[in-house]
Parts: C-alpha cells; structure tokens; sequence
C-alpha cells in the first residue's frame, strides 16, 4: 500500500559501504520533498539499513528492528521498512519472525531496491541525481564505493551470498560522484567496496582500480584518496607506483589478509600463500618505505591450530603493521566453513584476539614512541574539550588512531594543519601546530 509520508527516519548498521547506500536514498527522499529526521519518534517511517555479516551484527538488527515495530505498535510511527544485507539474506525467516514490518528489501541490487523503496513510500526515483547523495557525518571526508558484490569464495564469509557477485561501478560514475562530493566540501575520498581490486576484472581485463585512482586524483579539490579493501591474490603491481608517486594518494593501504598460515590460508580459500604474502608485503615496503600498512585478521577459525596460531603471533611481532585489526571466528550458515565443526570455543577465539592485539598495541606504542618530535599534515575531524582531533595519512576514520591537537585560533574543522607530535600513547598522539 503506497501512503504518502512526509518524515523518515533512516537507521544505518553495520559497515561504511551501507552508510553510502542510506546517504543515496536519502538524496531521493528529499528530491521529492520528504523530510530526513534524526529521531524516529518525530517520524512517519523508519527504515532500517541492516548489516548481516557475524552473529552480532544480525542480533542487532533484529534488536533494532523489533524497537521499531514496537513503536508502531504503539502507532508513534506508520511504517517500518527493512532493506539492506539482513534482509537480503534472511527476508523469507524474517517475514514469518516479524510480520509486523512493512516489507523486506534485499541488498544485491541498490538500484532497484532504492526505486523499490521509493515506490513503497509513494514517491519518484530520479534517475537526474544519479551519484548524489547527503553526507551523514563529516562535510571534509566520504565513503565512496566503487564496486558492489563480491566473487572470492572465501569460506568463511557470507558476503557474496547477500551482496551477489561483483558488479563494478562504471568510471564516469565514479568520476560524477567524486566531483559532486569535492563540490560539497570533500577533501578525503575513502574508496570501498567488498574488493576493491577486483574493480574492472568483470568488464575489461585491461583496466583495474589503478586507473579509477588516477582519475580520482584528477578531481579537483581532494587532497587525499585512501584505499581501503584491497585483496592481496590480485594486487596489481602498478598499483604501488600509483600509490607512491601520486601526491593525493595517501602512502596508506587497507589489505585485509584474515591469516598467514598457509594451513588456514587454504582452508579459507583464500587463493594466496604465505610466500606470496610476504613478497608483496616486502614489496610494497621497499618500494614505499613510509606507507602504512592496515589489515584485519581472523582468529579461532576450525581448521586453525595451536602451531598456526603461534605462527600469526610471531608474524604480528615481527612484521609490525601500522594499523591492525583482529576478530574472533563467526560461524556463519550458509558459508563452506559452515560445514566444517565449530571447534574452538569462543572462550578460546577471544583469549587468542586478546594476545594478538596485546602484540599489536606494544608495536603501536614503539610507532607512536619514534613519532614524537616529528612533524605531520593531519586532517581535523573535530573539537572535544581542550583538544582539536584530527588524523594523519596513516588514519582511516573510526578504525584508526587520532592526534590531539593543542587548541590553536589557526585550526579549522575540515582543514588540514601542519603539526608536530610532542607525546604519545598506545593508540594516539599528541601534538601541537608548527
């Protein structure tokens, strides 16, 4: 039933790539003079944007979900809508568990989901502002994806299953969006997707993202484009020029590579060994000895043993990435992995991330150490007391470390400053402008 509601509360979970998604619906919404509000008390509707990816992420969308439909039971709101990966995966159980929602929209095809929850609330998609969206954090820095999808058959993740395959973003629409971000005060371009090296292989063999980062740092009025996701099976190796050659493209690389062992490297079906791992590791330092290198693992995974575990340890030490993120093993329905016993107990998993990330705040704190007296270009992030916050290219938002910056009348929120550090800590540092 289409009703005509005229103040939608959008609720976004889950990872940057949704956050891109509601900021696109919510540039439809109001193009058709829907009005976007903060609280879903003060709203006709609320659509949830969900996240399906661990155990955790689904409860809370389902927490958050039931919320909602308490407040229509209540009739504080009309509606509730759900879309996004949940959703996708899940809409047929979810229907029967919660009947009370409005309708279910899936994941893998935005557009069509977007045009479908348009039509829902009883409005036109216009195909005009295609790219556009209304940035719901920070005017100086943007998501911007490249790609939806994914076709890696790790065994471990259920992304392919609710985002589809690998579908990348044609360049000129790339391009607009990127011109349109910068036009609202962009500086920062993080670039994202499932893969983001993947991006070409679908259409044409002979172009990959090196050539969407050559153009984006074409767009005038972005100082800085960060690249996140990258897989390492696939890196193109002109890709390293790029990075280091190219002065708004942040000497910073997000590589999540889940595990070393090869034990676990192949019953992840990761497509890579350790030895491949580690040249492209060596590579990348020797050809771009300041960049920072940021990648995530997986720990209690079934297959991995005491000696593998041991192995990842020691290689955390040693290797000593600048940014690092570790989480426990999700046992997710669906994946190949699923098949294989959950063997490790969760207390174990969670001893196992607390050592790993014990070996990474100690490399932390040694970086952090050797950073003072050393100047750097931060962006400013904000104003918290008696401090300015801001990152340097090293930093992604949200996952990263901070600087705290002596106030000074000369700082701006959503400018650069020149700093230099005068003190540190585990996972932040503490400067003052030069």
């Amino acid at each position: 039933m289409k009703v005509k509601k005229d103040k939608i509360k959008i609720i976004t979970l889950g990872c940057s790539k949704n956050v891109v998604d509601s900021e696109f619906i919510m540039s439809q919404l109001k193009s058709n003079d829907i009005e976007i509000v903060e609280d879903e008390r003060d709203s006709n509707t609320v659509l949830i944007n969900t996240c399906g990816f661990i155990e955790a992420a689904k409860q809370e969308s389902i927490d958050t979900i039931l919320r909602a439909v308490d407040l229509k039971s209540k009739k504080k709101i009309d509606n509730v809508y759900v879309a996004g990966c949940l959703s996708d995966r899940y809409g047929i159980e979810l229907e029967k568990e919660i009947p009370q929602v409005d309708r279910y929209f899936g994941a893998t095809d935005k557009h069509q989901t977007v045009v479908d929850i348009l039509n829902e609330i009883g409005v036109d998609y216009k195909s005009n502002l295609l790219g556009e969206r209304i940035l719901t954090g920070p005017n100086h820095f943007a998501y911007l994806k490249i790609s939806e999808g994914c076709n890696n058959p790790c065994s471990f993740c259920a992304i392919p299953i609710m985002r589809g395959r690998h579908v990348s973003k044609p360049l000129q629409q790339i391009l607009m969006e990127a011109q349109s971000l910068a036009s609202k005060g962009v500086k920062e371009l993080i670039i994202i997707g499932q893969d983001t090296t993947y991006w070409g292989f679908d259409t044409d063999n002979k172009r990959n993202v090196t050539l969407v980062l050559n153009e984006l740092s074409k767009v005038k009025g972005i100082e800085w484009i960060r690249l996140m996701y990258a897989y390492p099976s696939r890196f193109p190796v002109d890709l390293i020029d790029t990075i280091k050659n190219t002065e708004n493209i942040c000497k910073y690389l997000d590589m999540p590579v889940q595990h070393i062992s090869d034990n676990v490297l192949k019953s992840m079906r990761r497509g890579i060994t350790n030895k491949t791992l580690m040249g492209l590791f060596d590579k990348l330092r020797t050809e771009i000895p300041d960049i920072a290198l940021r990648t995530t693992f997986i720990t209690g995974y079934p297959d991995e043993t005491e000696k593998d575990f041991q192995q990842l340890l020691d290689f955390i030490k040693e290797f000593k990435f600048e940014r690092l993120g570790v989480f426990p093993y999700s046992h997710e329905e669906g994946t190949t992995a699923f098949d294989i016993p959950d063997r490790i107990p969760m207390k174990e998993k969670l001893l196992r991330q607390k050592l790993l990330l014990d070996a990474q705040r100690e490399n932390s704190l040694e970086a952090n150490k050797n950073s003072i007296g050393k100047n750097y270009k931060v962006i400013v992030d904000r104003e918290e007391e008696d401090y300015f916050i801001g990152r340097t290219y090293k930093d992604a938002p949200e996952i990263d470390q901070e600087v705290y910056i002596n106030k000074d009348e000369k700082i701006k929120i959503g400018n650069f400053s020149e700093v230099k550090i005068y003190d540190s800590e585990e996972f932040d540092l503490f400067a003052e402008i030069v």
